[in-house]
């Protein structure tokens, strides 16, 4: 019996439904219910003893008009930022080192597996094992003494803003590389040798040929970075030893106050915040032929 071609899209298209229908309805459940939970308890008001449903505008008016929400802001944007800059100069050049200078895919691999060795640990022991190296009478202080760098030891390596960025490119430099890297383990030699060819140094070959092919893999990155940085608040708080704070920690104390609207309502405005910055980036490249 012949179809149309009418009915035979018909037809695909209900399949198709019912193929998605169990991964959207996990999305459902899983990613877009607790959101819409989060974006409702966050209009709800709280007393010191209890909290209760309602409709009110008071923890987004509290938070949008004190000065600590901004100081707060201001350092998330900071930790974001510096992480950035040196997770795409060290992943760039563990990427470019990789895709063009090592010329066997055997040793590509293996050197790429022993950048993802530190992740067979939790991040928290990663980042709790700089405090031993980074204290006052910790092994950077004793070599330096020893060395005759310093004569005392530099109270600024631990607990302080540094401490917090190291511990951040340390953790996520990796969720850098790795999309650098498949990008550039897709660009055509062809392109750099007829760049070479023309004329163009090494330094033009990277600006004007690697760079722009690489973009896709930079906003993937980026965004990866970006997204962890701002919602990370146990590194903050070890590292800076609570003398600092992110948006994360103000969530995490608000919930540790079991004021829980307050916290939604920074959930809320953090999250908003940082799809506006993906939302940015996106717009500048086409990642979406990379997935």
């Amino acid at each position: 019996m012949k179809t149309t071609p009418e009915a035979d899209l018909r037809n695909n298209s209900v399949i198709g439904w019912l193929l998605a229908a169990p991964l959207s309805l996990v999305l459902l459940v899983f990613l877009a219910a607790p959101i819409a939970m989060i974006v409702v308890v966050s209009f709800w008001g709280a007393t010191e003893w209890s909290i209760y449903p309602a409709f009110l505008f008071d923890n987004y008016e509290f938070l949008l008009t004190s000065d600590v929400t901004y100081r707060v802001f201001f350092n998330t944007f900071k930790y974001a930022f510096i992480t950035w800059v040196f997770t795409l100069l060290i992943g760039f050049t563990v990427a470019y080192y990789l895709a063009f200078h090592i010329r066997s895919l055997t040793w590509q691999i293996a050197l790429f597996l022993l950048c993802t060795i530190p992740f067979l640990t939790s991040n928290i022991i990663r980042m709790i094992s700089w405090i031993p190296f980074l204290g006052r009478n910790g092994i950077a202080n004793s070599t330096l003494i020893s060395m005759g760098v310093i004569d005392e030891p530099l109270e600024w390596l631990l607990f302080s803003d540094f401490s917090v960025i190291l511990a951040f490119v340390h953790l996520y430099t990796l969720f850098m590389v790795v999309p650098i890297f498949n990008t550039m383990m897709r660009i055509d030699k062809s392109l750099i040798e007829a760049a070479v060819d023309a004329g163009a140094t090494g330094w033009q070959t990277l600006w004007h040929v690697i760079v722009p092919l690489t973009k896709p893999g930079i906003m993937i990155g980026t965004i990866f970075v970006v997204a962890l940085v701002m919602g990370d608040f146990i590194t903050v708080r070890f590292m800076s030893g609570s003398q600092s704070a992110n948006m994360g920690r103000l969530i995490q104390n608000d919930i540790s106050l079991l004021q829980y609207p307050s916290a939604s309502a920074t959930a809320v405005i953090l999250l908003v915040t940082v799809l506006m910055l993906i939302g940015t980036l996106l717009r500048f490249v086409d990642i979406r032929k990379e997935l």
